[in-house]
């Protein structure tokens, strides 16, 4: 884990494009796998929908970062992990609210996302902090 940080702090512009890859990942996910299979998730399908576009957003966002900042880069990053928190925490109350309907299959999805996006953002805060 110290490697891969010594790494991306050498070159911190690839957590942009690692963040797009995971966003549009989840997007793909979100809006074309688990709306087809959603009675094995049980999140509504405008949920998944809404969470999907969210994703999407983060995707154009992060790759758009990747290929267009040059400078300043911290302050962009900042705002990424501040969304991508902001994403677990409505993804997390989104189960919790929906909770009757949502299958183990669907818990189990949701807090692995979870879980990667927090990892990703602990590495984000690491780099960020350790180019100040």
């Amino acid at each position: 884990m110290i490697k891969v940080i010594r790494q991306l702090t050498k070159n911190p512009k690839t957590l942009f494009l690692v963040d797009g890859i995971g966003a549009f990942i989840t997007a793909f996910l979100l809006f074309a796998i688990l709306r087809t299979f959603n009675e094995y998730v049980g999140l509504p399908e405008g949920v998944l929908t809404l969470l999907s576009g969210i994703a999407a957003c983060f995707c154009v966002y992060s790759l758009g970062c990747f290929f267009l900042v040059k400078a300043n880069w911290q302050q962009f990053l900042k705002a990424i992990i501040i969304a991508n928190l902001l994403y677990c925490c409505v993804t997390l109350g989104l189960v919790v609210y929906n909770y009757s309907s949502v299958t183990m299959l669907g818990i189990t999805y949701f807090l692995v996302e979870i879980i990667v996006v927090c990892v990703l953002v602990s590495i984000e805060l690491k780099v960020v902090r350790s180019r100040n």
